[in-house]
């Protein structure tokens, strides 16, 4: 195989060179990468880093099925159903912008794995915590904490699963990922059938016996996450080039033994200055005036999808058993039927994201979603629906909805930097998530446990009319990203033929 070399450039001058910038590396490591076949060791990577979202799932299902339990005397709290629905989920969304943010910048510093190993660890000890909640402002800073967990998490795990997934397949294989989100969803919904059985469980424990199961499983992904190696392009770029060696090398003899067969030499190369660490300006200026285009399509696609599933999810149970009069032990049932659909959105339509192109799936899901949500509130005003066929417009809405969703967190991921990747993750994750996720529950809550039909399907409007329009700014601005290296989408700030 070939070895990393450093070439005979000389070192950038004062005058040009970044601060902080290091030795001048040549590698063929994205390369090596990106012309792997897929083999049980990218198999390793999806469950270590991708399940982290079932969790997820399971969290946010599982607060938003219990909250009518939870307002119920005996259950332990002294809360209402809309603070859980409202104050407690838009602080769960608060602490995932801001632990975003926070732990983006230190996962773009201190390398992919450090940091998905604490976030995790942050998540599961939040969450624990949450099972022996004995009043309402201890349950509110746990739902703060869990979310500075999750919102770390998504930056870190993007990013790392990004940079070691083959370009041909990393489409599909993210979207499918963060598809996941949606089976945890259905466990969460199963799992709350189960906790709010009272012939089974006290109103006092059931609820907390769901936060339990979550930590358990959290501590089964932590041990496997142990195995996935850090990202090789990060530590190629950070002055880490013997360890990028030695663990690309590693994968390569895994895959040779398991294929049979030598692998193909990779196509090219890439020069780079080395480089400990980006400053904030040079993040700015890459991500308002290099790709300013992109940035916008950033923007519009978090903020579209956020605003229609607060829409549909946060007062979902509210919805069914003000207007359909569904028991609220078994909200669930229904939630698990959306949720099934969820997951199949990306399952499905994931493939096409790499072989169709980004553009024409990124478009064409929000906008269908967006449709489909439209006409939903349309029969939901006409009092056309029951609460079965509503569960099914909701199953066809979020089908294309969810693979829309995940593919806002693949644009993010792939169109700039390296250097900037995780932090650019974090940012529009939490800009987009502020204003769909904090706004949303605050303003979808009141809606949709008003009673009144007009406000429900207002609510449902709004969310579509959002998603709409981001579709409209992606059949614009969407960047033609399949089957290409991440380096060949944008090139790293610390590259010697980049354009300054």
């Amino acid at each position: 195989m070939e070895v990393i070399r450093s070439t005979s450039r000389e070192p950038m001058s004062s005058a040009t060179a970044p601060a902080g910038t290091g030795r001048t590396i040549t590698s063929s490591i994205p390369a090596r990468l990106d012309r792997l076949p897929w083999s049980r060791w990218h198999w390793t990577i999806v469950i270590g880093l991708g399940t982290v979202w079932i969790l997820d799932g399971l969290e946010v299902t599982v607060v938003g099925n219990i909250s009518a339990r939870l307002s119920e005397p005996g259950s332990g709290l002294p809360i209402t159903s809309g603070q859980v629905t409202g104050i407690a989920a838009a602080l769960y969304v608060a602490g995932a912008c801001v632990g975003a943010l926070f732990w983006g910048r230190m996962t773009d510093r201190f390398g992919r794995k450090k940091l998905f190993m604490i976030t995790l660890a942050v998540y599961l000890a939040a969450t624990a915590l949450t099972a022996v909640s004995f009043s309402t402002w201890w349950f509110f800073a746990l739902r703060f904490l869990t979310g500075f967990g999750i919102g770390g998490e998504y930056a870190a795990i993007n990013s790392a699963i990004d940079e070691l997934i083959p370009s041909f397949y990393r489409g599909r294989v993210d979207l499918i990922i963060n598809g996941s989100f949606w089976i945890g969803a259905v466990g969460g919904s199963l799992l709350s059938i189960v906790a709010l059985n009272t012939d089974l469980f006290a109103k006092d424990v059931g609820w907390r016996l769901t936060f339990a199961l979550g930590v358990v499983l959290g501590l089964v992904i932590l041990v496997v996450r142990r195995h996935v190696p850090e990202s090789p392009r990060w530590l190629l770029i950070h002055g880490r080039e013997r360890e990028a060696e030695e663990i690309v090398s590693a994968i390569e003899r895994k895959i040779e033994a398991e294929k049979g067969e030598p692998l193909p030499e990779p196509e090219n190369e890439i020069t780079i200055q080395q480089r400990k660490s980006i400053g904030f300006g040079e993040i700015a200026r890459t991500v308002f005036a290099t790709y300013r285009k992109r940035s916008v399509l950033g923007f519009s696609l978090f903020i579209g999808q956020a605003f229609l599933y607060n829409a549909i999810t946060f007062g979902f149970g509210a919805i069914l058993t003000k207007f359909f009069d569904i028991p609220s032990g078994n909200t669930g049932y229904y939630f698990a039927v959306i949720a099934i659909g969820n997951f199949f959105g990306p399952l499905l339509l994931g493939k096409l994201f790499d072989t169709v192109g980004r553009r024409v799936m990124i478009s064409s899901t929000y906008l269908l979603s967006g449709a489909l949500l439209f006409g939903t509130a349309w029969l939901f005003d006409r009092g056309s629906l029951t609460a079965t066929t509503l569960t099914a417009c909701w199953c066809a809405v979020l089908f294309f909805a969810s693979a829309g969703a995940s593919s806002a967190y693949l644009t993010v991921s792939e169109i700039f930097p390296m250097e900037t990747r995780a932090m650019c993750i974090a940012f529009f994750y939490a800009i987009g998530t502020a204003a769909g996720g904090i706004t949303g529950p605050l303003v979808f809550a009141d809606l949709t446990a008003s009673g009144v039909v007009g406000d429900t399907v207002l609510a449902f409007q709004i969310g579509a009319g959002l998603m709409c329009a981001a579709g409209i700014v992606a059949a614009f601005l969407a960047v033609n990203a399949e089957r290409r290296s991440l380096e060949d989408i944008a090139k790293p700030l610390s590259a010697l033929d980049r354009p300054r």
